[in-house]
């Protein structure tokens, strides 16, 4: 038995690794667009602007696929895929057969032209290459425009100013990382920005761009004008769909999965970026793009493939590096109220997020060894007393 994987990123990846660690023997076949073995992401805004030359993202070692008999094409995209012969053509006009296929093609970034008409330094962050080229604009002296305030944004930011650089961030909405972070985090955040030189514009919309003498300009609703050396953009990403759309799969805002990874074509899977997964509580769709959730909907694919019991799946997790500061997120960002346990001058505390009393979410700041007591208190859906709960006497783990 064969089984391909088109996207040679981190789901793509973990899902190779999966198959071999269950003891699969049949051909596995990895095939990835850039020319890059596979490599982990979150590093790019972080490690590898700030620390290039001894930052390592590779996923694997170097002789992990040739050692695990996992073939690897890359720079090599696939064009199509018949699901009907089980077939996809790839750039180069060579032919492959599958007898399963996942889709892991991730997303792409999503594009603003009136940025992108401006052409040179102007720059997006989302693949290693793009890294190195933003790397030689990050130089002490030079001034910077961010546009976007989300956590892409923020960590460019953050290691901007690391770097020497001058650094102003344009936020269209109200609040920063408003999709995935409550106002009392946010709010923080964007103190501790300013604190370190960023100039943040937040409720900014941009009407205008141009080249101006050498600068680059942005003119913003309320008749402000922002200049600087180079700009970078991170609104967000979309979802890669395109061959799962022409294949005949069912889409919407992602490549829809069931609960174990199946798409509407019985023998092919999808997982990571692209896909977009049925909550089997609530019966809709949701999809997350995290590094935790690409390495779980892979080992679930993989599962299912094989006719393995899935695996229980706990508390979304995702984290971000700024400011020197590690943050950690767990469970719903959406809770109804959150309190602070711990001093958040000090920059070492823990949000907790209540829903009719019930711990639904929780964030770390620099506290990454309460994550996994966090994580525990709300897969209990504990109610615990307010003054226990902020007291840190009492250990979190003895409220389990």
């Amino acid at each position: 038995m064969s089984v391909v994987i088109i996207g040679a990123g981190q789901a793509g990846a973990t899902a190779a690794a999966e198959l071999r660690r269950q003891g699969f023997e049949g051909r596995i076949l990895l095939i990835g667009a850039e020319d890059h073995a596979p490599y982990e992401r979150p590093p790019l805004s972080k490690n590898v602007l700030l620390q290039p030359e001894s930052t390592r993202c590779a996923i694997f070692s170097d002789d992990f696929y040739e050692k695990q008999r996992i073939e690897l094409k890359l720079g090599n995209p696939v064009r199509a895929i018949d699901t009907t012969l089980r077939t996809l053509v790839l750039s180069d006009g060579e032919i492959c057969s599958f007898d399963q296929l996942l889709l892991a093609t991730g997303a792409r970034v999503r594009r603003l032209p009136l940025l992108d008409q401006l052409g040179d330094n102007v720059y997006t962050l989302r693949t290693l290459d793009d890294a190195r080229r933003l790397l030689p604009m990050l130089c002490p002296g030079r001034r910077i425009l961010v546009v976007g305030g989300g956590v892409i944004g923020l960590e460019l930011a953050s290691s901007a100013v690391d770097l020497g650089v001058q650094v102003t961030l344009i936020e269209q909405a109200s609040t920063l990382m408003g999709r995935c972070s409550p106002p009392i985090l946010n709010a923080y955040l964007g103190a501790v920005h300013r604190a370190r030189g960023v100039s943040i514009h937040l409720g900014a919309s941009i009407v205008d761009a141009t080249r101006e003498q050498g600068e680059l300009r942005i003119d913003l609703a309320d008749g402000t004008q922002l200049r600087g050396d180079a700009i970078i953009y991170g609104i967000g990403v979309e979802p890669d769909t395109e061959l799962a759309s022409a294949a005949g799969l069912e889409v919407d805002n992602g490549i829809l999965i069931d609960e174990n990874g199946v798409t509407s074509h019985a023998a092919i899977y999808a997982a990571g970026d692209a896909a977009r997964q049925r909550d089997g509580i609530d019966v809709r769709y949701i999809r997350r793009e995290t590094w935790e959730n690409a390495n779980n909907q892979a080992i679930s694919a993989v599962r299912t493939m094989l006719g393995l019991a899935q695996n229980p799946i706990g508390v979304p997790w995702f984290w971000t590096d700024q400011c020197q500061m590690n943050i950690q997120f767990a469970g719903d960002m959406a809770a109804h109220e959150w309190i602070v346990r711990g001093s958040m001058e000090e920059e070492k505390f823990v949000l907790f997020g209540l829903t009719h009393g019930h711990i639904v979410g929780g964030i770390t700041v620099n506290q990454g060894r309460d994550m996994r007591s966090v994580k525990a208190l709300i897969a209990a859906n504990k109610t615990i007393k307010l003054s226990i709960l902020c007291d840190l006497q009492h250990d979190l783990r003895s409220l389990l």
